[in-house]
């Protein structure tokens, strides 16, 4: 996964679990596309501090992903989704039982995930 986008999805996932201040300087790395610079200026900390507390809150945020898989749960979910979705095309066009028979199958794993 490129780096943002991992971010953004630790974050989207996790982020209320870290304190305000963290999330707070994490959000104006990931979303607003602050520099280390601006922040320190802006939050009266080192550029060097903001830089430990970005790499902090990914390793924090990444340990919950280790723990809880929820980002590759979802991930797997949308896929098996859209799965169910062409194959559900499909049967509209052919009318096959089988296909009926595997979006039972993939439905069922979802609901076990």
């Amino acid at each position: 996964m490129e780096s943002i986008v991992k971010q953004s999805l630790l974050y989207d996932f996790y982020g209320e679990l870290l304190t305000e201040h963290q999330r707070t300087v994490y959000e104006d790395v990931v979303f607003n596309d602050m520099s280390l610079s601006e922040i320190a200026e802006e939050q009266g900390i080192s550029r060097q501090g903001v830089h430990d507390l970005i790499k902090r809150c990914d390793k924090i945020l990444s340990g919950y992903e280790e723990k809880l898989h929820l980002i590759s749960k979802f991930q797997q979910t949308r896929e098996m989704v859209g799965e169910i979705q062409k194959l559900t095309r499909e049967f509209k066009e052919t009318e096959d039982m089988e296909l009926i028979r595997q979006i039972d199958q993939i439905s069922s794993d979802i609901i076990e995930l």
